[in-house]
């Protein structure tokens, strides 16, 4: 009951911080944010910040994850790729939203345990694949939505292939200390939407290791 309340509250927080789509507040409602961060963490899990996960990584602040998820405008019948899946949490948020979410990770143990943890909450319409996230995942392109949950220097081109004339991607660009949220839509046009820090996108199309 103690974490049904802290929910509640961090989405009445994010309706007074700007966040306008009943779909993604709803989601954001009913995805148990406690199950996907540290255990020493869970009683501070629905507080607006960003926590620690394993392999340096971190789970993002609840407002971030709600503004990327607007930004990219999911409804049921789309097919998602997230690039980084981390906790899993964003990915368990676009599945609530999407017909199906494809997440790619490539720290072996985090991909081990979102795993785990989305097919013990029921997200069966979501796939995790180990691998260079920052090349997204040919086999199962065309997405209509693509998300970049990583640092990135630019759109990488291997994720603009992948993405359908009609798709958008939401990404964090600029250096490995402060980035911008773009939106890139399928014709190529890009368009920014305020200052965002996170963890860095590693692989042949991210940042050197």
């Amino acid at each position: 009951m103690e974490f049904e309340r802290d929910r509640a509250e961090m989405v009445r927080q994010l309706a007074r911080m700007g966040i306008k789509d009943r779909r993604v507040l709803d989601a954001m409602g009913r995805v148990p944010r406690e199950r996907f961060v540290r255990e020493q963490d869970r009683d501070v899990a629905y507080g607006d910040h960003a926590l620690a996960i394993a392999e340096g990584q971190t789970i993002s602040q609840p407002y971030v994850v709600a503004r990327m998820t607007e930004l990219l405008q999911v409804d049921r019948a789309h097919h998602v790729l997230e690039v980084g899946t981390g906790s899993g949490y964003q990915a368990a948020i676009l599945a609530e939203l999407a017909r199906d979410v494809v997440t790619v990770e490539r720290w072996p143990s985090l991909a081990a345990a979102a795993r785990a943890i989305l097919s013990e909450l029921g997200f069966t319409n979501v796939t995790v694949v180990e691998g260079d996230a920052s090349t997204g995942y040919p086999p199962l392109a065309p997405y209509d939505r693509i998300l970049v949950t990583a640092a990135s220097p630019g759109i990488p081109p291997e994720l603009a292939r992948q993405c359908a004339l009609h798709g958008r991607i939401v990404a964090p660009v600029g250096d490995e200390e402060l980035q911008q949220l773009v939106v890139r839509t399928g014709d190529g046009r890009e368009t920014t939407y305020g200052a965002v820090k996170f963890v860095p996108l590693r692989g042949r199309a991210g940042f050197p290791t």
